[in-house]
């Protein structure tokens, strides 16, 4: 009897072993499949808003399951880096073709860059209203209108609009390269609600005010934008 019971352990046993090594062999099969099924694709490291030049620092190579790969996913990062965002990106978000645009399209037209319920308005400025010509599509500034009240001759300056998005400086719609000639130009388009683009433009033809601009600071938005949201 007592026999019987140590064969019948032992068959026991055997029967746990076999299945414990099989069990470990498909694992070990399977790890170098799942790792051959991954490929490489382009994702964006931080939040990128619509219109942004992409540098490389800006990009990452991330792998994920080759199934789950769009046909549209960059695979390099030199595919991105340069072009202009065509849509607001999320943090992490895998790159498609349809996200970018080069800056050759860019620069053919304004009226891609509008967005939806905004208008594009043309304001004159001289060198010293557009801070001397230091301004660059893209940046962001604040409206000042000037006037000399008609009894006293004091001017008084108000800020008429705060925080405009430039959509160009002249004809030039993209951001200056180190190699971009400078020229001087004398009319800023600005990107503004209907009943804004009214105001501007009465204070822009307004023969006895000026419309001059103030600059806002990049480094203080990027800086704004990489604070962490606030739980609701």
């Amino acid at each position: 009897m007592r026999s019987k019971l140590i064969l019948i352990a032992a068959l026991l046993m055997g029967i746990v072993t076999t299945v414990l090594f099989f069990n470990y062999m498909k694992q070990y099969k399977e790890a170098p499949a799942l790792s051959r099924n991954l490929i490489s694709v382009v994702a964006v490291k931080q939040e990128v808003r619509m219109n942004t030049k992409l540098s490389a620092g800006m990009l990452e190579v991330v792998q994920i399951p080759m199934e789950s790969v769009h046909p549209s996913a960059l695979k390099n990062p030199s595919e991105a880096a340069g072009k202009v965002t065509a849509s607001n990106l999320a943090a992490g978000e895998i790159l498609l073709s349809n996200h970018l645009k080069d800056q050759q399209e860019e620069a053919q037209f304004v009226s891609k860059k509008v967005k939806d319920g905004y208008r594009a308005v043309s304001i004159g400025v001289n060198i010293v209203q557009s801070v001397s010509n230091l301004i660059e599509p893209g940046d962001f500034v604040d409206i000042v209108f000037t006037k000399a009240e008609k009894l006293t001759e004091e001017r008084i300056s108000t800020v008429l609009l705060e925080n405009v998005h430039v959509l160009s400086i002249g004809r030039r719609m993209v951001e200056a390269e180190v190699d971009t000639p400078h020229v001087e130009y004398s009319q800023v388009t600005l990107e503004l609600k209907p009943a804004d683009g009214i105001k501007a433009i009465h204070a822009d033809e307004d023969p006895d005010g000026i419309v001059s601009l103030m600059l806002h600071s990049r480094i203080v938005k990027d800086a704004a934008k990489e604070q962490p949201q606030a739980k609701q």
